[in-house]
């Protein structure tokens, strides 16, 4: 059962707008006890006298005053007490250390016209890409979480290439394991100063998916293959796949970063506060 006296740590965050044309926030807090959830809604008025920076995800409030529904999962709030503030993400000297370890492997790339393609990306999104967070919710959602979970993918990926698949070209898995997600950079923004994240606005006038963006970039380039890994990271058509990979006669590299990236999302740190 819920109450007043437990410390809540913050899942997700989200402002939207009622019928009426007000902000209604939706707030989801975990009992790190036993794990259960708590769905909140904050009236615009609860709002307005709230920081934003109370609902960065992983931080752990208590609820000052609210009314719980009769089985205790749903709270409308009026006032909510910072416990403990939450990581942000990667400090500044963190963003670097993890820019750097990608560049090392954009130069395991050996193709020197692919190996160009991928570095002329990273250095001239090199800003956004010290920030950017993975995603606004299911993975790696905090500032430099996109670094860390494309890190993640290329080291799976180059121990599964030692072991697993030796003959596959091993210059395209890097690049496509680079740019699965770049088009992220676009679609994210996160305020740096509250740690909070959202989409771009603008992104879906211009857009589908990021993964659109990833596959059209390396199909413009003539890097078909490359692509094509990136046109089937997420699997199935339903989930914003461009392949789908029940597609008959698929090569068996297409299948390859889905898998990597897929354990990245399910066991890599969604909060920044997991990391170290």
């Amino acid at each position: 059962m819920f109450s007043t006296d437990i410390v809540y740590e913050v899942v997700t965050f989200a402002i939207g707008d009622t019928k009426s044309g007000t902000k209604m926030g939706k707030l989801q807090l975990k009992d790190p006890k036993s794990g259960e959830l708590l769905n909140c809604i904050l009236w615009e008025e609860a709002l307005n006298r709230m920081d934003s920076k109370l609902f960065r995800c992983g931080n752990e409030l208590r609820i000052v005053s609210g009314s719980f529904n009769e089985k205790y999962n749903n709270c409308l709030v009026s006032s909510l007490e910072l416990i403990k503030e939450a990581k942000m993400g990667l400090e500044k000297d963190e963003q670097q250390a993890v820019y750097s370890e990608l560049l090392e492997f954009i130069n395991k790339i050996k193709d020197e016209k692919l190996r160009e393609f991928v570095l002329d990306i990273y250095t001239k999104n090199k800003e956004k890409i010290l920030v950017c967070p993975a995603a606004k919710l299911m993975h790696h959602n905090y500032i430099g979480g996109l670094m860390v979970h494309i890190l993640e993918c290329l080291k799976y990926a180059e121990a599964n290439m030692d072991v697993f698949f030796q003959r596959v070209n091993r210059d395209e898995v890097y690049a496509a394991c680079l740019l699965h997600d770049i088009g992220k950079i676009l679609e994210y923004k996160v305020d740096l100063e509250s740690g909070l994240i959202d989409y771009e606005e603008n992104f879906r006038k211009e857009w589908i998916t990021h993964s659109q963006y990833g596959f059209t970039i390396c199909m413009a380039a003539g890097f078909k293959r490359v692509a094509r890994m990136i046109a089937a990271h997420h699997a199935r058509a339903e989930w914003g796949a461009i392949v789908d990979l029940n597609e008959k006669d698929l090569e068996p590299i297409i299948y390859l970063i889905h898998h990597i990236d897929d354990l990245s999302a399910k066991f890599g740190k969604t909060n920044v506060a997991m990391l170290g």
